[in-house]
């Protein structure tokens, strides 16, 4: 298929979907929900179920857990199970019986004799928050001020991943609009955050909480350069306060074992595709489970 120039198209009456549109994941991506093919889930022996990849999105929900398992909540044990996004895997019927968007991650909680299920990362971040009581503020206006952070980030990181992200790194084409656009976008995110970290440690203050692992998930990642080669375009480094807050949660022990859940890509040894007990940190990584 050959693309138009972003100058030439013009939008047709009714859009049709184009299979073969070229992008990065066109063979992933369709304007239907449902299951493709019929899988059942794994289920471990921990409370805690989670289906993902470690996106930004899924990095959000290992470190919360693993806040958690630092702070002796055993409760909180759980089985990572590694959902390849890049191969469908969340267009299994098992996965989309949890999350019908077919988006990761996905968590059961098994803890109760009725199973619950919870999709979406900042909805599993309050979850787990509210759960445990801890990482959420427990005064009424503290806590409305994480959350006012926390659903800041949900709603300002498309125009970063699904807005920025793709134009800049997955389209098949570089298109100067849409690029010059979610660019000013994310700039202007950023320095929304410069700016109120300039006299604080955390989001909220000198609490740390949810609001933190979810907006370092995405916004720490970028400024650490580790999202779309764009740190320079985007000049990072001149968001001086976002990097220091982003340099200090990034020290985090449980932030360190939480980055390696589910991932597939960089340094073998880095990469923890599931993760079942606390020692697989030592003895599963790729790098050793490659060598064997």
């Amino acid at each position: 298929m050959k693309l138009s120039k972003s100058h030439d198209y013009i939008p047709p009456q009714k859009w049709v979907w184009d299979k073969e549109n070229g992008g990065k994941f066109a063979n992933i991506n369709r304007p239907i929900s449902g299951f493709t093919h019929e899988k059942d889930l794994p289920i471990g022996n921990h409370p805690f179920q989670l289906y993902s990849q470690g996106t930004p999105n899924g990095v959000k929900v290992t470190v919360m857990l693993e806040e958690l398992l630092a702070l002796g909540i055993k409760e909180a044990e759980y089985d990572a199970w590694l959902v390849r996004i890049g191969k469908g895997d969340q267009f299994s019927s098992g996965f989309v019986k949890i999350n019908p968007n077919s988006k990761i991650p996905s968590l059961l909680d098994n803890s109760k004799e009725k199973q619950i299920r919870v999709f979406e990362s900042g909805s599993i971040l309050l979850y787990l928050a509210d759960k445990f009581k801890k990482f959420i503020p427990n005064d009424f206006a503290a806590r409305t001020e994480c959350l006012n952070w926390l659903f800041w980030q949900m709603a300002s990181a498309p125009y970063l991943g699904g807005g920025f992200g793709h134009f800049y790194a997955y389209a098949p084409e570089k298109i100067e609009y849409p690029i010059n656009r979610f660019s000013m976008e994310v700039k202007r995110q950023l320095d929304v955050l410069d700016k109120i970290l300039i006299d604080k440690t955390f989001i909220c203050n000198e609490e740390y909480t949810i609001a933190d692992i979810a907006i370092w998930s995405w916004y720490g990642a970028l400024v650490l350069g580790r999202l779309y080669g764009a740190d320079d375009f985007l000049d990072v480094k001149s968001y001086k306060n976002v990097l220091r807050w982003a340099n200090f949660i990034n020290e985090r022990p449980a932030v360190k074992r939480g980055r390696m859940v589910n991932k597939i890509s960089g340094y073998l040894g880095s990469q923890l595709h599931e993760r079942h007990n606390a020692d697989d940190f030592d003895h599963k990584t790729q790098d050793k489970l490659e060598n064997q």
